[in-house]
């Protein structure tokens, strides 16, 4: 399920570690409270534990929320584990991170802003 999410919306992982017994209240809270952002807005909130073979993904689906847990049979997630913040990622940051890669790929292309003709 969570490979293949497809949603135009955006996605938010809270970086660092999260402690995966909590359930929807609490993860929503969690995304109110410390992140300043609205659980019930079209978004996949992800949240990885200490151990990195676990996420759990919230998403709300207008009338309900979506609570979607993935266990990792062998190897780990490439989760950011810097200060308790939360990062939006593009779609292609998504892939990466779903494949096991790191969000942060030093060989991909960067975009250019700012550029004009002279």
């Amino acid at each position: 399920m969570l490979n293949d999410f497809n949603c135009r919306c955006p996605v938010y992982i809270a970086c660092g570690y999260t402690d995966l017994r909590r359930g929807i209240d609490g993860l929503a809270g969690m995304v109110e409270s410390q992140f300043n952002l609205n659980p019930f807005r079209p978004a996949l909130f992800l949240f990885c534990g200490r151990r990195r073979d676990r996420i759990k993904a919230l998403y709300w689906e207008g009338n309900g929320f979506v609570l979607a847990y993935k266990r990792l049979e062998s190897g780990a997630f490439q989760w950011p584990r810097s200060a308790d913040e939360v990062r939006q990622l593009t779609p292609q940051q998504y892939r990466w991170l779903m494949e096991g890669l790191s969000i942060d790929q030093p060989k991909a292309h960067k975009p250019i802003a700012g550029l004009r003709i002279i």
